[in-house]
């Protein structure tokens, strides 16, 4: 509860300053802020002023104030579209009816998740990206790249940025549907990995209850391990949560093959009727599957102090315009 009201009052900080086409103060932020039945005082706005300066959501102009940044604009849009659309269940819902992927012909839209990041600290990181890769802790070995101003979903790359964009693990969920296969995802989480091997669930977060992807909250605040993933197989990583009918096992599994066939492999573990995974009970009749999170690749650059602005998602792109993941220091 606290976090939602922290974000509310962020939010509001950046609306005022997108509202406003130009430099406040902080007395006047209070002021316009008061006016909309927020009432912080100037002490409070301060602090959280400088934690958006420090993600790069607005700018300092010293004695001028502060203004939104791009990134600021960005993150106000994708949040007022999340609100619009309710909660996250309901968007994945939606994208799973809405993407096109069709895998007999390897061609449609795929949903993706897509982060922003400046070039140059791409390029410092993308051998431990790629790691994350070879490793088999990413959405399959395809990934996408957008250039600054190209828009997805209701979002827009940052001219000083590209987009860098993972599949999400939500293609899956409209590949089974096309093929008469109905999934339940029920949550995200942080799985944990011993000798590369998955063993539990540390931390979940269920997709019913929340408006925000729980990767983004798991990277964001620090709680992964791909370093350690990749390096002594001790670590924790972003995974979730499905359930699908028991007697469709067969068909998943198979279809499971082709996915990772042409790049887009995710699943980690099938089970079985009736039995738990992971230590996760399932439903009457069904089976649970654990799936890779699409968000991984983009979780390490945080883990090595680079800022980066994900969401996940974000929107639906072309296959054709999916590289493997060993192209991305060329294309850079």
């Amino acid at each position: 509860m606290i976090d939602d009201k922290r974000a509310e009052r962020k939010l509001a900080i950046l609306s005022v300053l997108k509202r406003s086409g130009g430099t406040l103060s902080s007395a006047r932020i209070v002021e316009r802020l008061a006016k909309q039945s927020c009432d912080l005082s100037a002490r409070t706005v301060r602090l959280y002023l400088q934690g958006l300066d420090e993600a790069g959501l607005t700018r300092n102009h010293g004695r001028r104030g502060r203004s939104i940044t791009e990134m600021g604009e960005v993150e106000l849009s994708a949040s007022q579209a999340l609100a619009r659309v309710g909660f996250l269940s309901v968007k994945i819902d939606q994208m799973t009816y809405r993407m096109g992927f069709d895998l007999a012909t390897r061609t449609g839209t795929v949903v993706v998740n897509t982060s922003f990041v400046k070039p140059d600290q791409l390029k410092r990181c993308v051998d431990k990206m790629c790691r994350v890769f070879e490793a088999g802790h990413a959405m399959g070995y395809l990934a996408g790249l957008l250039e600054p101003g190209e828009h997805i979903g209701d979002i827009t790359v940052p001219d000083d940025m590209i987009g860098f964009c993972s599949v999400c693990s939500i293609t899956l969920n409209g590949v089974l549907l096309k093929h008469g296969v109905p999934t339940h995802s029920r949550f995200g989480g942080l799985l944990e990995l011993r000798a590369g091997e998955p063993t539990r669930f540390l931390e979940i977060i269920n997709y019913d209850g929340t408006s925000i992807d729980p990767l983004e909250v798991f990277i964001g605040s620090r709680m992964t391990d791909y370093l350690g993933a990749i390096s002594s197989g001790d670590g924790r990583i972003g995974a979730s949560f499905r359930e699908i009918p028991a007697e469709s096992r067969g068909l998943v599994v198979d279809l499971a093959e082709q996915l990772a066939q042409v790049g887009l492999g995710g699943f980690m573990k099938i089970g079985h009727a009736a039995q738990p995974l992971f230590g996760i009970p399932v439903s009457e009749g069904c089976v649970g599957a654990v799936v890779i999170g699409g968000l991984n690749p983009v979780a390490i650059l945080e883990e090595l102090g680079v800022r980066v602005y994900s969401r996940a998602l974000s929107g639906l792109l072309e296959f054709n315009r999916l590289f493997r993941y060993e192209e991305l220091k060329t294309r850079l």
